[in-house]
């Protein structure tokens, strides 16, 4: 019997203009490492809600989608406009949504897109919407200090917009959900100041210097990358079995591996370290970088350009990173228009 499941049916994303060069920034073994070429910036007056809101319209021009249709927009940030309101309400007036769309950010990083699948399938599989507007949107690079080169060769910035609506099946499009949180390391990517538990009225801005000279100011972000790649190489090989167990599946059943992208170096090793050697296992954002919440979608967008939506009804997702928090899922992709 046939009922409605939430389904992946469009995606596009935005860059901004402004283009790093990591070759520019000094070691060139390290660079060539990272497998990150280059990076994309936002402007000064450049924001996240300006990021989601040309990744949005990029989506209603390309795809030919009716932004009367949305009946709610999820933004995954951990940037917002304003501390307050929400920006996905102000991205709806400026994106001239209807008022009677449900619109909430939510803050979470490199676990975020699965997270936002999985509240679009909660919302549309139990009627309460229809055609949900999922954004992600990293700034990063507002929070790096320019001369902190331990991470700022890492992080680019951009959006992503994707159309999730439901859609009539025997079985689900999206399947297999699984999380998982180790808030007990937190600080292993973090900003110290600037949220209620360190104000900024409270707090001065402070540079710290490390041995390598990197340096990084109480406000802007500190990551341990040693510890991250560690938790990533641990936690990885667990998120893959758990949804395998799940789904009653097998490593060769799955037409394709997207995972959150990292940098290129660990990577290679979790595609190792999962047993996923032979695999269809997506690795590159050579031109973008870490975007944080948007590397699974800026993939897919990617994978779509060299393959037929067809071939790619099961495809294993997952996020993994600050927080810290990772998830993941099966994603059936074949209904998306290229």
């Amino acid at each position: 019997m046939k009922k409605n499941f939430a389904c992946i049916k469009a995606i596009e994303t935005y860059l901004p203009k402004k283009i790093e060069l990591n070759e520019n920034l000094g070691d060139k073994r390290f660079i060539e490492k990272l497998g990150i070429k280059e990076r994309h910036l936002a402007a000064d007056d450049e924001s996240t809600g300006d990021l989601a809101f040309n990744a949005a319209e990029n989506l209603f021009k390309n795809k030919n989608i009716s932004r009367d249709e949305i009946d709610f927009i999820l933004l995954c940030t951990q940037h917002p406009d304003y501390q307050m309101p929400t920006t996905a309400c102000e991205l709806q007036n400026r994106l001239k949504i209807s008022q009677s769309a449900g619109a909430l950010d939510y803050n979470l990083g490199c676990s975020g897109y699965v997270y936002g699948l999985s509240i679009a399938k909660g919302l549309i599989e139990t009627n309460l919407a229809k055609n949900i507007l999922l954004l992600t949107a990293s700034i990063y690079n507002k929070y790096i200090n320019v001369n902190d080169k331990s991470i700022r060769p890492l992080f680019g910035d951009g959006a992503t917009a994707t159309l999730i609506c439901a859609e009539e099946s025997e079985t689900p499009f999206l399947d297999g959900f699984i999380f998982g949180t180790d808030g007990s390391r937190f600080k292993n990517i973090y900003i110290p100041v600037g949220g209620s538990k360190n104000s900024p009225r409270n707090n001065p801005e402070v540079l710290e210097i490390d041995e390598n000279e990197n340096r990084r100011t109480n406000y802007e972000v500190h990551m341990d990358g040693s510890a991250v790649t560690y938790f990533t190489l641990r936690i990885t090989p667990k998120i893959v079995d758990e949804i395998l167990k799940k789904t009653n599946l097998k490593r060769e059943d799955i037409n394709y591996y997207i995972f959150h992208q990292a940098n290129k170096f660990v990577m290679n090793h979790v595609q190792k370290k999962c047993g996923l050697e032979k695999m269809n296992f997506y690795n590159d954002i050579e031109d973008i970088g870490n975007t944080v919440s948007g590397t699974i979608p800026f993939g897919i967008k990617k994978i779509l350009q060299r393959n037929n939506p067809s071939e790619l009804k099961k495809v294993m997702l997952a996020g993994f990173g600050v927080g810290l928090s990772w998830s993941g899922c099966i994603a059936d992709l074949s209904l998306i228009e290229k």
